[in-house]
């Protein structure tokens, strides 16, 4: 027997015995916990979106998925800056969202991530549209009409957002741009806020999310004329969106995925992607996402990154054109 083909045969048998390391790229994934950041307070919308898909892909994946919010500051770009940095070993995952891929890096300075070249991203979990709001004391049917108010107003229209940068707040002024009106933004410190003086009658008209909406909407303190995205919302399906009641291609929505640190390796990012996609076809997580207002929507990781694309080339422009300046 050769020298070399003796040391093929004892490495053979220390292999077999476990003496040799198996590299940690053969070995099945997931073999531990896998960590879902969500870089935000727990409670929100985007804690929602995160849990309602997080049993699933545990259970899918034969390992833990463990949520941990990571209340950094940045409106969530701290704690998605760090994502970034981590190891890109699918272990740690991060819940993506417009605030922190799309307008986060033109509203924040040196946010220390590039959102297209610094996430690899895996699928979309939902889109969720705002609603256009007034109070029941305007007289107005539809948003031609609101249009034709605003139009004839002097001074300007007030209109009420959740605050300057949030994208209730960019829709409005999108709103106001593609409409050709003049209107005075009164910014409040959240959607709450907005609802209560809304509903008061203190500001006639506003922009704000579904579930904050639902229980003045539902009470007759407020009425919704249109909502935000490019199609009606299922919950509620005999509202009008913006785009189809005078203002066509009107699309502002909030966009939740998960994405992974560039360089994860691509079979990974395939099979996070496929059971994402099976969590999204069950009845349970459609109707968790329907009750918040969003809209369940299963991508590919490519149509994810041209979404993010899209929307970071589109609320950057948004926000240059108004002088938004970063903070």
């Amino acid at each position: 027997m050769s020298i070399r083909t003796r040391s093929l045969a004892v490495f053979t048998a220390l292999l077999a015995l476990g003496a040799v390391p198996v590299p940690a790229r053969a070995q099945a994934y997931p073999n531990r916990p896998i960590t879902l950041v969500i870089p935000l307070p727990p409670g929100g919308t985007n804690d929602m979106m995160a849990r309602a898909v997080a049993d699933k892909l545990s259970t899918a994946l034969g390992q833990q998925v463990v949520i941990e919010n990571r209340a950094a500051g940045g409106s969530g770009t701290v704690g998605t800056r760090q994502v970034a940095k981590s190891t890109p070993d699918g272990y740690t995952l991060l819940l993506g969202y417009t605030s922190t891929l799309a307008t986060g890096p033109s509203m924040y300075r040196n946010v220390g991530y590039d959102p297209r070249k610094d996430f690899a991203p895996i699928g979309l979990i939902a889109v969720a549209p705002a609603l256009l709001l007034v109070h029941p004391s305007v007289q107005v049917r539809n948003v031609s009409d609101l249009i034709a108010m605003m139009r004839a107003a002097s001074p300007a229209f007030q209109v009420g957002t959740p605050g300057i940068g949030t994208v209730n707040h960019l829709a409005s002024v999108l709103f106001a741009q593609q409409a050709g009106v003049d209107v005075q933004q009164i910014p409040y410190k959240g959607s709450n806020p907005l609802i209560t003086d809304l509903a008061g009658g203190h500001v006639k008209v506003g922009f704000n999310p579904i579930p904050v909406s639902r229980a003045a909407l539902e009470g007759g303190l407020i009425r919704a004329l249109a909502g935000t995205s490019l199609k009606r919302s299922t919950l509620f399906p005999d509202l009008p969106t913006v785009a189809e009641s005078g203002l066509p291609g009107f699309d502002a929505v909030l966009s939740y995925g998960l994405v992974a640190p560039a360089g994860t390796p691509q079979p990974i990012i395939e099979r996070l992607n496929k059971e994402l996609r099976a969590a999204l076809a069950t009845d349970e997580v459609k109707r968790r996402l329907y009750q918040e207002g969003a809209e369940p929507m299963a991508t590919t990781p490519e149509e994810h990154a041209a979404l993010i694309d899209r929307e970071e080339s589109k609320w950057s422009a948004l926000i240059k054109s108004i002088g938004l300046k970063p903070e």
